[in-house]
């Protein structure tokens, strides 16, 4: 594994810039690099897939903690929308972890790269629309939001993304939300689904043979490590860097980076031969 460290830290990093600037959790980015690494290293790729799920949530933690910290500073975060969102969120992760569990790898991993997929062909449809920026962010119906904190727990447990794929999206395209207002909300909210997905992990790989060294079930701590030494402060930059850019370009960059992992994670570039 220690040919990989320099592959994992800079991933990390990567990660920690992406998470607080898209308001996503960074697993689209984490999971296929964790998946490569552990299988290239001999962990049996159903094992090597649940542990990518579940360390990813390990790492969101932090990660989008810091993140979420720096957008309440600047104003952003609509605490309102992030506590309703964020409690249903652990409680669906907390189940679907348990249901991927129990799942095979190959299924899991195309569920994760088609969900990747749809939500960025969705998300692209803003970027051809008029751009609204409001400072003013409604309120949307509590019903709604307990529907949308539940689905983005069960994306979260199934997938190992912190649920900000989903959410960020859905607040602005449902509720009309400013891009960045939704970037802010979705990290605050990210960090309970991601803790219910953590448990429904330790708890369902305790035991499980063909781990890898310093895993608590499905969550290896060394890999956890050494994600987590520059995502932190990359987390501080990347929210700065939010409230500056373009929302448009924002959404570009979002959507370029789920196609790429959506598509490699079905296996399309294998397919072509990439």
């Amino acid at each position: 594994m220690l040919e990989f460290l320099p592959v994992l830290v800079v991933t990390g990093a990567v990660v920690g810039f992406t998470a607080a600037l898209l308001g996503v959790g960074g697993g689209f980015i984490m999971v296929p690099v964790m998946y490569w690494v552990m299988s290239g290293a001999g962990v049996p790729e159903d094992t090597a897939l649940l542990t990518a799920f579940g360390t990813s949530l390990f790492v969101i933690i932090p990660t989008v903690a810091s993140s979420a910290w720096r957008h309440h500073k600047c104003g952003a975060v609509v605490w309102k929308v992030s506590l309703v969102l964020g409690p249903c969120g652990l409680l669906g992760a907390l189940a679907s972890s348990t249901v991927a569990a129990s799942l095979p790898g190959s299924v899991l991993k195309m569920g994760f790269g088609a969900l990747v997929l749809v939500i960025a062909l969705r998300m692209s449809v803003t970027l051809s629309g008029a751009s609204c920026e409001a400072q003013v962010c409604p309120e949307p119906p509590r019903v709604q939001l307990i529907v949308l904190g539940l689905a983005m727990g069960v994306v979260s447990g199934l997938t190992g993304l912190g649920g900000g794929a989903l959410m960020v999206p859905a607040l602005v395209l449902l509720f009309h939300f400013p891009m960045r207002r939704a970037v802010a909300t979705s990290s605050a909210a990210i960090i309970f689904a991601a803790v219910g997905g953590i448990v429904g992990y330790i708890a369902n790989g305790l035991g499980v043979p063909g781990r890898l060294p310093y895993s608590l079930g499905y969550v290896n701590l060394a890999v956890w490590l050494a994600l987590i030494v520059l995502s932190i402060p990359m987390a501080q930059l990347g929210a700065r860097t939010a409230h500056m850019v373009d929302a448009r370009r924002l959404r570009l960059l979002f959507v370029v980076l789920m196609v790429y992992v959506g598509l490699r994670m079905m296996g399309v570039f294998e397919w072509l031969g990439c």
